[in-house]
């Protein structure tokens, strides 16, 4: 790790919001020490030295070579995965996560931005609460539209495909797995209608993600749906 400091990275397998963090650390080769919990729902009394709120992800920067369980006060505690995964770009530049051009850096914090504001409330409406699809094909196709030609968000690689990949194949493995709180009838809609050509860009986004060596690294779709707490309609 040169001159950086110690980064220990506190996570979880199934959260998205972790994925995202170690998808930029894998991206930009980072020598990392990573404490998985077994669930996101209850913390241990010492994770809250790290991260008041008691969420995850987090990153325990710099201070000794300490057990995870044993945060020295002498680190740096960030949290948050998106401002997380910029400071991992800012730790590696040559990550090339965060492009040197002003133009591609705002490109790719604006696609986040489309993400996180249009595509994340009505994907848990229609995937966590049962709502309707509509909305979420809607912001689907605009997101679509802001993609280039080929290749990833911006063209190259960047903290925006660490954003938004772990919940852009989650969702198409939900899908594929009848995972959800949507009605069988919604479910057969969305799965005919992400199908169709009409979102063909979109899907081969999604299939790029997917096959990005930092991606593979660590996804097991089985070995994660039998620990993944399923959003399923009663």
């Amino acid at each position: 790790m040169s001159s950086l400091q110690r980064i220990q990275f506190y996570t979880a397998p199934y959260s998205p919001y972790s994925h995202r963090v170690r998808l930029a650390l894998d991206e930009a080769g980072a020598d990392y020490v990573a404490h998985n919990f077994p669930n996101t729902r209850t913390k241990p009394e010492w994770y809250y030295q790290v991260n008041p709120r008691g969420r995850i992800p987090s990153i325990a920067y710099g201070g000794p070579d300490v057990p995870a369980e044993e945060p020295s006060p002498e680190s740096v505690k960030l949290t948050e995965s998106l401002a997380l995964i910029e400071f991992i770009a800012d730790l590696f530049p040559e990550s090339g996560l965060l492009p040197k051009d002003p133009i591609l850096r705002a490109k790719a914090r604006g696609f986040i931005q489309i993400y996180d504001s249009f595509i994340q409330p009505p994907f848990k409406a229609a995937f966590f609460l049962g709502e309707a699809i509509e909305p979420l094909l809607l912001e689907l196709e605009k997101i679509q539209a802001a993609l280039p030609p080929t290749g990833f968000a911006i063209g190259q690689y960047s903290i925006a495909d660490c954003a938004v990949a772990p919940f852009f194949v989650r969702m198409k493995m939900f899908l594929r797995r009848g995972i959800g709180a949507f009605s069988q009838e919604n479910r057969e809609k969305l799965s005919e209608v992400l199908a169709s050509e009409k979102f063909a860009r979109f899907r081969q986004y999604v299939e790029d993600l997917e096959n990005r060596p930092n991606f593979q690294k660590i996804w097991d779709e089985v070995e994660l749906w039998t620990k993944l707490p399923t959003p399923r309609k009663e």
